[in-house]
């Protein structure tokens, strides 16, 4: 994989200070957010982008939740929060607006990526390897719900998996028991 990759530069935030670093693989720029130094056995959390959560809120999934939790645990903790962009398990913001729009009418989030054409989850971890793999880390602590991500990796050892509890509310509720019952989340 050909990755471009910039200079590190410091990020204050609401949570703490961070360093930041963009890894550019092909038209996807991606993120890999960190605290001290990138060694073994990190703290890691793999989120994908999802501007409807992470930017504006949204009740209707838990991933702005979820970027919150990590984040929050590697100010405090030396740990790495890797941003990939694949908004929508990777089917894009106009698609996944679409998704909504089906959800709203009864579909769930499965059921709408099937009508739309898209398999339940198409994001891949490939380049997570590969920015993992550039910092010299074999093994990680894995911040994560999704089993599947677990899976994915496939050059990193995970030491230990730091499950991300969060509390659904009437929006999500629905959301969280698919990802449970039929995606496999530990929730």
């Amino acid at each position: 994989m050909n990755l471009e990759i910039s200079n590190i530069a410091t990020l204050p935030t609401q949570y703490g200070t961070f360093n930041i670093q963009s890894f550019k693989e092909g038209h996807k720029e991606h993120l890999a957010i960190f605290t001290g130094t990138p060694k073994d056995n990190l703290l890691v959390r793999i989120h994908s982008e999802c501007l409807t959560g992470d930017a504006l809120g949204s009740l209707k999934c838990d991933c702005g939740p979820q970027l919150q939790f990590a984040l929050k645990k590697i100010a405090k903790e030396d740990g790495m929060v890797i941003y990939l962009r694949q908004e929508g398990r990777n089917i894009g913001l106009l698609n996944k607006v679409n998704a909504y729009a089906l959800q709203d009418q009864g579909l769930n989030t499965i059921e709408a990526n099937h009508q739309l054409g898209f398999e339940a989850d198409q994001r891949s971890y490939d380049v997570a390897d590969e920015i993992l793999h550039y910092y010299g880390i074999s093994s990680i602590q894995l911040i994560t719900n999704n089993p599947k991500k677990m899976d994915a990796l496939k050059h990193i050892a995970i030491t230990k998996r730091v499950p991300i509890l969060i509390d659904s509310n009437e929006y999500n509720e629905e959301y969280l028991k698919v990802k449970k019952d039929e995606m496999g989340h530990l929730i």
